[in-house]
């Protein structure tokens, strides 16, 4: 991967491919339906159970998440929330049912194949308060102030900028708003191998960053009372491993000290911002 432009022309080239394919093709697949990369298990095993939560949608669901940041998110009749990289609409229904009649969903995405599904199944079940705006997650397409809670559930870890999308939420988050959101992040070095690899970017791994840097991130942004809500460790099948790495670098692998968790993290924007944003030099935002 030569530039960030690169990589979104990848992730949006496989997320249509998702998109566009059935979900039963979807059930055996991680990449889209033209793709041999992880084999038929990886998001399998990076996915939570949604089917348990109210207003689970299952044409909504493709199974792409990490998490179920909706379930942490403290979300509350009125809201007006915003999904991150919100695909066919699954966090998005959920979100919905916490929010009721009087509250507001928006989704973004960037993949448009997804923002047409995302309609389609909104429409089907007649949500007039849930919104699916087609916008990239770097600049995105919502005033300043709009979104009482920000959920996202394994998306951030494709976006080459993550200081960028961090000063996204900042901005567009309530004096007093929070997040809730599902990503993957790694503690120690990937096999260069897989840095190379670029299926395994759209597959959610070698986009990941360091965990420490990741709350880092957060952190320099602004955000306060930045809470670790679930810490998942994603176990990857040998043979998914096999695809990339010879017998004896599995083993070197799975001795190390390498860890792909999947965390969920909780952070608020403070009701008074104290950063001086608007004073010449201060770089905050």
């Amino acid at each position: 991967m030569n530039n960030d432009n690169q990589i979104k022309e990848l992730v949006k080239e496989k997320y249509t491919a998702i998109a566009e394919q059935s979900k039963e093709a979807n059930a055996t697949s991680c990449c889209g339906a033209t793709s041999a990369c992880c084999g038929d298990e990886v998001y399998n095993i990076m996915a939570d159970d949604y089917t348990t939560l109210e207003g689970y949608n299952a044409d909504a669901d493709l199974g792409l998440g990490c998490g179920l940041p909706t379930e942490f998110a403290k979300i509350k009749e009125g809201d007006t929330v915003i999904d991150l990289g919100s695909g066919a609409g699954n966090d998005a229904f959920v979100a919905r049912k916490f929010v009721g009649e009087s509250g507001k969903v928006i989704g973004i995405d960037f993949t448009s194949a997804m923002i047409i599904k995302a309609r389609e199944n909104a429409e089907k079940v007649g949500f007039n308060n849930v919104e699916f705006r087609h916008g990239d997650i770097e600049e995105m397409p919502v005033t300043s102030n709009k979104a009482d809670v920000i959920v996202s559930n394994c998306v951030l870890n494709l976006v080459p900028n993550k200081h960028k999308v961090f000063s996204e939420i900042f901005r567009v988050l309530k004096p007093g708003g929070h997040f809730s959101i599902s990503d993957i992040v790694l503690e120690g070095e990937l096999p260069s191998k897989w840095k190379e690899v670029a299926e395994l970017y759209a597959g959610c791994i070698s986009g990941a960053i360091q965990k420490n840097d990741y709350l880092e991130i957060i952190e320099e942004a602004g955000f306060a009372n930045i809470t670790l809500q679930k810490n998942k460790p994603i176990i990857i099948p040998d043979e998914i491993l096999a695809n990339y790495l010879s017998a004896e670098e599995i083993a070197l692998y799975k001795t190390g000290n390498t860890k792909i968790t999947s965390i969920t993290v909780y952070a608020e924007k403070p009701a008074k911002d104290e950063r001086k944003c608007c004073e010449p030099g201060s770089g905050c935002c």
